[in-house]
């Protein structure tokens, strides 16, 4: 297992990381800006410690993509269609992570736990004609992109989806298969993490964690 310097070791990833105490110049200040209440950094973020360009562009496009204020699906559901992209490419690490912040947004235990299991489950019935749209439309993107063609938009367009919301839907695809890419392919685990934090909803630039 690759040591983080400047921090303990445990089982987090397969590559060396730069821990918040070791770290200096642009990196440390991607770190002071995406840090928790308590200074956490998920794994996730500091996988990218030896590249912190890559760090901030990561950044960069998850808070853009999951919570901007400018965006109008509600940021739960945006979560939910996450957690659906990661168990189709069984990135614990995502599912975990974001099962617990879609938790945290609903404020319902017992609701967040019906809907990770129905999607465990493949059970996309349980979900009401615009939401299995927008699944089925994650579905195939993740699993099968070179087949998708403009009818694939159709489903969603019927259950009233505006061509601005079909692109929310399709960033947030296209996000996950990044992020869940990023950590499977480098090993990254949730050793550490306090699952479940994320930015703030708005049009800002405000990294930091809650």
């Amino acid at each position: 297992m690759a040591p983080m310097v400047g921090a303990s070791i445990g089982p987090v990833s397969w590559i060396e990381r730069i821990g918040y105490e070791a770290a200096t110049g642009r990196l440390r200040k991607i770190y002071d800006r995406v840090r928790g209440p308590r200074g956490e950094l998920d794994n996730i973020l500091t996988v990218h410690s030896l590249r912190p360009h890559t760090l901030e562009g990561h950044m960069a496009l998850y808070k853009n993509v999951l919570h901007h204020s400018a965006n109008a699906l509600p940021t739960w559901w945006l979560e939910v269609i996450g957690v659906h992209v990661s168990l189709l490419n069984r990135c614990a690490y995502c599912v975990d992570h974001h099962a617990a912040g879609l938790a945290r947004l609903l404020a319902d235990a017992g609701r967040a736990a019906t809907i990770r299991a129905d999607l465990e489950a493949d059970a996309l019935a349980a979900f009401d004609a615009r939401e299995r749209a927008m699944l089925e439309y994650a579905r195939r993107l993740t699993l099968d992109p070179g087949t998708l063609s403009e009818a694939d938009l159709e489903p969603m367009r019927a259950a009233g989806l505006t061509d601005g919301e079909i692109l929310e839907v399709n960033q947030v695809v296209a996000y996950f298969a990044y992020a869940n890419r990023t950590v499977s392919g480098l090993g990254v685990t949730t050793h550490g993490d306090v699952l479940g934090l994320s930015p703030a909803d708005t049009g800002g630039d405000d990294w930091s964690h809650a």
